[in-house]
Formats: C-alpha cells, sequence, structure tokens
C-alpha cells in the first residue's frame, strides 16, 4: 500500500466495461482514464467479456478477468461468478489503497466481503435502480425485497456514491448508510453542435428546414419507449414531415422495426459517430423512469438539443424548465405529450434552448468529478488509518 496521499492504487470491481455501451460502462472508463491521467493505479477487475475484448486500446491499468455468464434480457452484458477466494488472495499479495465496487452481482457481493475480511476501504456505487427495473419484467412484487437486498449491501460499505442529491436523500430515507454524491460530467469537445451533418440528415429522410426528434439509449421496455412513440405521433400529426430516430441497440429494437416501419432505427453508436448523431437531431426525447442519473441527458444538451424530460436524475440536477430545456413532473406521460408538441410549435425557441443547454454543460467536466472521487478515496483511506490506530493503542492499554 503506498504512504504518498497523492497517489493511491485503486482496484475498480464491475460488470460491465467498454466496448459495452452503457451508462455505467461509460461513466467508470471516463473516471479510469482520468486517474490513470492523475497518476493513480487502477486495478480493473471485471467478468471476461464474450468476445475476448480486453482493456481499451492506451488504458494503463492492471487488468484481471474473472469467470461470468450471460445476463438474462441484456445482450452481450456477462456478470461476474463470485470468486471470493481469489480476490481475497490477489489482495492479499497486493493490497489495495481502496476498493471501488460499481455493481451489485455476484462478483460484487463477493468482492465486498473479501474487501471486509481483509479490511480494506471500500466504496460501492448504486447506478441502477433495480428495483424499479423489476416491474418491466414481470418482478414487481418483489421490488421491497430487492431494495431490502441493495440496502443490506451497500450499507456494509464505507461509502455508497449517487449520482444527484435527490437520490442521496431517497436512499437515506429507504435506510441506505453513508451516502455520498458523486457527480457525473460530459465530454463537450466530443459532443459539440459543430458536428451537426447534413449529409446524416438527408440519409435519415429529413427535409434541409425538417424537424428530427432523438431518442438515445438502450432499447428496452424500461425505458419507456412506448411514450415517445406516442409523443412523436402527435408531432407528426402536425409536422408530417418530421423524423423520429432512435439510437441504440436491446431487446425491443427487432419489434420496434417491424411494428414502425416509418422509424429511423440506427442501432448502437459510440464516439463521434454518436457524438454526430446528437448534434444533427432539433429535439430530444428521453421518457425513462428508471435512471439514477441518465448520461444521455447532458450528451444531448452539450450537442446543442432541447430537452424534454421527466424531472429526476440528471434533467432534476439540470433542467432549469423553459430556459436551457424542458422538464415535467415524474410519471405525467399527458404533460411530456403535451411538452414535445408545444416545443415544435416554436422552432426559434428550440434553437434558444439549445443553446442554453450547451451553455450549462461547459461546466460539466469530467475532471471536476474526478477530483471529487479523489477527495473521497483520500477521506476513506485516512478514516481507516485513524481506526487502526485506534485500535492498536485500544489493544496495547488492556
Amino acid at each position: 500500500m503506498t504512504d504518498d496521499r497523492k497517489i493511491f492504487q485503486l482496484s475498480l470491481v464491475t460488470e460491465t466495461y467498454p466496448p459495452e455501451i452503457n451508462g455505467v460502462a461509460n461513466t467508470l472508463h471516463n473516471l479510469v482514464e482520468r486517474l490513470e491521467q492523475r497518476g493513480h493505479r487502477i486495478h480493473l477487475i471485471r467478468p471476461r467479456q464474450k468476445d475476448g475484448a480486453a482493456a481499451s486500446a492506451g488504458s494503463k491499468h492492471l487488468l484481471t478477468l474473472v469467470p461470468g455468464l450471460p445476463i438474462p434480457n441484456y445482450q452481450g452484458l456477462r456478470f461476474g461468478l463470485p470468486v471470493f477466494r481469489r480476490l481475497r488472495r490477489l489482495w492479499l499479495d497486493e493490497l489495495p489503497d481502496a476498493i471501488y465496487i460499481a455493481t451489485q452481482g455476484p462478483l460484487g457481493h463477493a468482492a465486498l466481503s473479501a474487501a471486509r475480511a481483509i479490511g480494506i476501504p471500500t466504496m460501492t456505487g448504486f447506478h441502477t435502480r433495480f428495483h424499479e427495473y423489476s416491474g418491466h419484467y414481470g418482478f414487481g412484487v418483489f421490488s421491497k425485497g430487492i431494495i431490502a437486498v441493495l440496502r443490506r449491501f451497500h450499507n456494509r460499505a464505507d461509502a455508497t456514491l449517487v449520482p444527484t442529491e435527490k437520490l442521496c436523500t431517497e436512499l437515506l430515507s429507504l435506510g441506505f448508510e453513508r451516502v455520498h454524491v458523486l457527480g457525473r460530467g460530459v465530454d463537450t469537445e466530443l459532443f459539440d453542435p459543430r458536428r451537426r451533418s447534413e449529409t446524416l440528415r438527408r440519409r435519415w429522410g429529413c427535409p434541409n428546414a425538417g424537424l428530427v426528434v432523438l431518442y438515445v439509449g438502450r432499447l428496452a421496455a424500461e425505458k419507456n419507449l412506448s411514450l415517445v412513440l406516442q409523443a412523436f405521433d402527435g408531432i407528426a400529426s402536425r409536422l408530417p414531415d418530421a423524423r423520429l430516430v432512435l439510437v441504440g441497440d436491446g431487446p425491443q429494437l427487432q419489434r420496434l422495426r417491424q411494428a414502425h416501419p416509418g422509424l429511423v432505427l440506427t442501432g448502437a453508436k459510440i464516439g463521434r459517430e454518436l457524438a454526430e448523431h446528437y448534434a444533427s437531431g432539433d429535439l430530444f426525447l428521453f421518457p425513462s423512469l428508471t435512471e439514477t442519473f441518465g448520461n444521455v441527458v447532458p450528451e444531448a444538451m452539450a450537442s446543442g438539443l432541447a430537452v424534454i424530460a421527466f424531472d429526476y436524475g440528471a434533467a432534476g440536477s439540470y433542467i432549469r424548465d423553459g430556459h436551457n430545456g424542458i422538464k415535467v413532473a415524474k410519471g405525467d406521460a399527458t404533460a411530456f405529450r403535451e411538452a414535445a408538441m408545444a416545443a415544435v410549435g416554436d422552432p426559434p425557441a428550440l434553437r434558444v434552448i439549445g443553446n442554453a443547454a450547451r451553455a450549462t454543460t461547459e461546466d460539466m467536466s469530467w475532471g471536476r468529478v474526478t477530483e471529487d472521487l479523489e477527495e473521497l478515496v483520500y477521506e476513506l483511506i485516512d478514516r481507516h488509518r485513524r481506526e487502526d490506530r485506534h485500535e492498536t493503542l485500544a489493544a496495547t492499554t488492556e
């Protein structure tokens, strides 16, 4: 373990990481990349991915791959097996300063047990609302039980990290302990209005002055995509040349393609291609009710789009209604559809809102978030050292 407070060794345990495409993987990749740039040593522990993909090109971190199995209904994702003994041996051989467990699958549970057995400072991340997902997959009756399991898991850690103050308050009210806010950033160099492509818009079948309504994200039941379709039906009744573009992949892709042949379904996109898709839209609809944050909201804002979303997560934290976006009460589908209809009736106002959205994201750097994470890690390390000294002193005076 290093004695230099400025540099630490952090083990990151996760069941998802690039090249997998989702908000958790994206967040972790941004944190790892910037922690490494600041000189910290990262040890990434995750399941072996199906295609055998290894670490991202140019990465400096140590990588340990563990066995895993496919996650039902999540094509391409795997959960790690509970390799408690392997992790315990790994960390005893080279003790990290702290551990961050980002996911709550079998691998995460084994990692937390191993960390506690050794006495390593440990943080967990509350990245997914599993208790709310359950209702979309026929397990809603188990929602309270899932909350109890999550609470027991996170309360065994020294800290649980969440992306917003609202979620922090919610979890504390549910009996979660030691909850800390670690915000999110957005890459404003990548996501930029200047990446708008008229060539891409023409490929989508949109006239020069036409309207492109955009959704980016997983195409799955928990994303509430039916509301996007309903809102767009209203928009199309007023603007027949408008186009609805859905960027992403998931279990509903084929059903959407068959049931709605007029949709533009691009599949999943990453990097500059994704940024170009964002910037080539005019209005971003985000109807999900199950997010812990929703990284796509600041990405759309940084791309200069007016966003319509429910008032929670990223939208709740960063959108000022009518100024840099439009937000409606969580779960109010009628208000969401009405907001979409009203927005397309005033194209100049959409552009003004999009410009304000871009300005808002200029201060949302991943560098700032990384500094906040550093301070949390330092705090945990210092606390454990104080506790160790206290226990040693108590033992010598007995």
